[in-house]
């Protein structure tokens, strides 16, 4: 099974930045596609930045050019590096990963952005 083990939230003041660590464990495959999203209470889940193993993103119109997702597919791990964050980027983040045929999450990492 695969494990997702997130690090990096944390408590920044607006305009500051926090780099989000995402490491993959487990039956992982080379065809998978890696991502963020977040999720603010009482609002739906939605997605930040994703990135195929080729090196293909896809950004959340709110973050494209502030945030930059990377990847290493040797160790299977996935960053996203947020600049000039905003209190509205307030939330939890959550790693994720889509394999051939399922998907996986992790815990979850608060990052909140003070005024």
């Amino acid at each position: 099974q695969v494990r997702l083990v997130e690090s990096g939230g944390g408590l920044v003041q607006a305009g500051g930045s926090l780099r989000l660590s995402c490491a993959a464990s487990g039956s992982i495959f080379n065809n998978n596609v890696m991502g963020w999203y977040r999720q603010v209470q009482g609002k739906e889940r939605e997605l930040v930045a994703s990135i195929t193993s080729t090196g293909t993103t896809n950004y959340a119109e709110s973050v494209k050019g502030r945030f930059t997702i990377s990847r290493d597919n040797a160790m299977n791990t996935a960053s996203l590096q947020m600049n000039s964050l905003k209190p509205e980027d307030t939330a939890v983040y959550y790693c994720h990963l889509r394999a051939l045929f399922s998907q996986y999450w992790g815990q979850g990492t608060q990052v909140t952005v003070s005024s």
